[in-house]
């Protein structure tokens, strides 16, 4: 009698093992998927403004140049480093058409020209084409220090998206709240590179 009564007092103590921790389990498991997702898209948004802000100092000489990028519009034009920036992100993102490109480069004029303060002209394009891009600013680009010898070109890339997996309770643990809000995470990466005028 001892016996039968041992085994069945402990008939369903694995199932509630598994209940306790199993929404633990769950909520680890699926936040590393969206924290691997996070660190995705932060890895191909840090190129993206490289290779624009090269193109956009060199023009076709630049060893993008080869890659496709298109002869239509002159070189380091707003359109062409965008162009160049939207192909960058169409390769690893899938929702890169909700990127906006700011492109700040001598190619496209200077503001207080030929000073200690003088810097490049920006236009913002919200995709590759050239009827997206306007004058809007959203960072204004700082003035070499060696002005007006060199310039500062700046390409910033300002993009928003969702986590893979959505839910509060799963994105609280490990995403950075600097960056998430809710299931939307916003990265903004920008380069500056200086060329000689």
């Amino acid at each position: 009698m001892e016996r039968s009564c041992i085994s069945s007092c402990d008939a369903g103590q694995a199932l509630v093992e598994t209940a306790l921790v199993l929404p633990v389990l769950m909520t680890v498991i699926l936040n590393c998927v969206n924290l691997g997702y996070f660190f995705l898209v932060s890895l191909n948004l840090t190129a993206t403004p490289r290779a624009s802000a090269e193109y956009s100092v060199m023009g076709f000489s630049a060893p993008d140049a080869d890659a496709g990028v298109p002869a239509v519009v002159g070189a380091g034009s707003a359109t062409t480093v965008a162009y160049l920036a939207y192909q960058d992100m169409k390769g690893a993102l899938a929702s890169y058409a909700n990127a906006s490109v700011q492109i700040c480069s001598k190619r496209l004029g200077y503001n207080n020209a030929g000073t200690t303060t003088q810097t490049a002209q920006c236009k913002t394009c919200t995709s590759s084409s050239d009827s997206t891009c306007n004058t809007t600013n959203t960072y204004t680009p700082l003035s070499d220090p060696e002005s007006p010898t060199f310039v500062l070109h700046r390409v910033d890339v300002i993009y928003t998206f969702n986590t893979l997996i959505s839910g509060t309770p799963f994105n609280l643990a490990l995403l950075p709240t600097s960056l998430c809000s809710a299931n939307t995470c916003t990265f903004h990466r920008q380069i500056s590179m200086r060329s000689m005028d």
